[in-house]
């Protein structure tokens, strides 16, 4: 069992590391998928249940976001990397155990107010349209998820110390785990709870998930402290350092809170099938954006610390190269694919939420490249610029959404959210580039545009092809089954990538290179004769 755990644990490069929080995301993507998928079927796409269910999730989850999450990782691994690498380990566990401790003690706050306020905050703010009988089921299972977010910030500390040290297979490990545990409430608690039984799997998830963040643990050699030490300068700062990225994710998530709200005044429904096409549309996203931007990021860090700028814009650079390369085609599987992507999730599609996909794939596109923009600036402990982006960002989709959605403005419906989104996602990568570019004085040269027009080439001549691939193999009626529909699809994902691959390496492109020389590496290597 400890070599085991000694080999999950084994530190990695930024590549493997990609390689395999993409791998593990894929495998979450598809539990995901398939929760959707048993969600939808059991209880109906249309359903008040379900938009009752949705709306239950947006306060433990703004709580765990404004408090945790991101906000987390991007400010505690920089100042965990900095003493770690002057070798004070002392400091480091101390800075650590007081902020587990913080973090556990200001969810637990958050956790109970959440369960004594509710009821206002579904009837008033949440959830003012929907149906009377619907905010009482929402209510119920709100108070059953507000445990999450102290189970949630426990892992957060525990998988961004494996972060900083490279080691990546636990933390991409939970959330796999934490869509079984919805699947278990699902299959198992429905019959006799109802929705509420997926609530129910939620909270399982999210005990499993830590238990798993706990093994991850083995052999750094954490040593735990009680009680909070107010006085360790590295918790000092990293509580300085929070209440930017806090706010930022914050304001992020309060426009998810602004969106639901907007959703419950139209028709029933309409609250599922935004967050379902929303769901769809962060698949290539974690896939592609997150992964590799989550795998960079403490050697960002680690670079800005050693004083080397120069070894930091051009990794930057590469990586930024990587995601582009990869987000061109996911968004154009995305388009061209929605129909199967719908019907993986609702047995007989859905017009709205495959239309909501497809106004969506410019968003993809932006925000699977934001990751990495973003974590460059936090890199340099700089979580001041990408919150005034974010303020701005957030109130134009507010403004963007209300005016699109609302009878008085364009009244465009759900429909609204996804054009406001896709604005919004535009407007904050390029605004966040640009000051990088202002920053960091000849951040791209000619090379990088080169090959960003040889990546659309390949990505138009790559779109051709899907479309006819997809003619060639079209989505019937009989298509409805989940395991069915998925080696379908599959083929079409990878003949396009095959020919995208393909189209790449005629135009030179390092990326393709480095894949299909790996490739080449492994269908042609030497075979020892015994």
């Amino acid at each position: 069992m400890n070599r085991i755990l000694r080999r999950a644990n084994a530190r990695l490069s930024v590549g493997w590391a990609a390689a395999l929080l993409s791998a593990l995301s894929f495998v979450a993507m598809f539990l995901s998928l398939f929760r959707e998928r048993l969600l939808n079927t059991n209880f109906g796409v249309d359903s008040l249940e379900l938009d009752a269910y949705r709306a239950a999730f947006t306060v433990p989850e703004f709580m765990f976001i404004i408090l945790v999450s991101g906000a987390l990782s991007v400010t505690f691994i920089p100042v965990l990397n900095e003493r770690l690498s002057a070798g004070n380990k002392k400091s480091a566990w101390d800075m650590s155990s007081s902020l587990l401790n913080f973090m556990a003690l200001l969810t637990a706050i958050a956790a109970v107010l959440i369960i004594i306020f509710a009821e206002p905050i579904v009837r008033y703010l949440i959830a003012p349209g929907m149906e009377a009988d619907g905010q009482d089921l929402s209510i119920t299972m709100m108070r059953i998820i507000a445990v999450n977010p102290i189970l949630f910030a426990v892992s957060a500390v525990l998988t961004s110390i494996q972060q900083t040290y490279g080691r990546f297979f636990f933390f991409a490990l939970t959330p796999a785990i934490y869509n079984i545990g919805i699947i278990a409430g699902i299959v198992f608690l429905s019959d006799e709870h109802g929705i509420i039984g997926a609530a129910y799997g939620v909270v399982i998830g999210a005990i499993i998930q830590l238990l798993v963040a706990m093994v991850g643990m083995f052999g750094i050699g954490f040593e735990y402290h009680k009680g909070i030490n107010w006085k360790n300068h590295g918790f000092k700062k990293v509580l300085t350092l929070l209440p930017y990225r806090s706010v930022d994710q914050g304001i992020d998530y309060f426009n998810n809170l602004v969106e639901i709200s907007l959703a419950s005044r139209l028709r029933q429904g309409m609250i599922n099938a935004w967050s379902v096409a929303f769901t769809l549309h962060w698949v290539p996203i974690n896939l592609i954006g997150v992964a590799i931007s989550t795998a960079a990021f403490p050697q960002m860090a680690e670079r800005i610390n050693q004083g080397r700028p120069d070894l930091f814009k051009k990794e930057f650079i590469s990586l930024l190269r990587v995601i582009i390369w990869l987000a061109l085609p996911a968004t154009i599987i995305a388009y061209l694919g929605r129909g199967y992507l719908v019907r993986l999730l609702v047995a007989e599609g859905n017009f709205v939420i495959s239309t909501l996909l497809g106004m969506l794939v410019v968003a993809i596109f932006f925000r699977a490249i934001f990751h990495l923009v973003s974590r460059s600036f936090y890199a340099q402990q700089d979580t001041r610029t990408p919150l005034l982006v974010s303020i701005a960002a957030i109130a134009l989709n507010i403004v963007l959404a209300t005016t699109f959605v609302m009878p008085w403005g364009l009244d465009m419906g759900v429909y609204g959210l996804a054009l406001a989104q896709t604005i919004v996602a535009t407007f904050e990568v390029l605004t966040l580039i640009f000051i990088l570019n202002l920053r960091m004085k000849n951040m791209f040269d000619i090379t990088f545009f080169v090959a960003l027009v040889y990546m659309l080439a390949s990505a138009v001549l790559t779109a051709a092809f899907t479309y006819f691939a997809i003619k060639l193999l079209p989505l019937r009626l009989s298509d409805v089954g989940f395991f069915s529909l998925t080696p379908k699809f599959a083929l079409i994902v990878m003949l396009s990538l095959g020919f995208y691959i393909f189209v790449s390496r005629l135009f030179n492109l390092a990326e393709a290179k480095a894949v299909t020389d790996k490739i080449s590496s492994i269908v042609f290597k030497p075979v020892k004769i015994q």
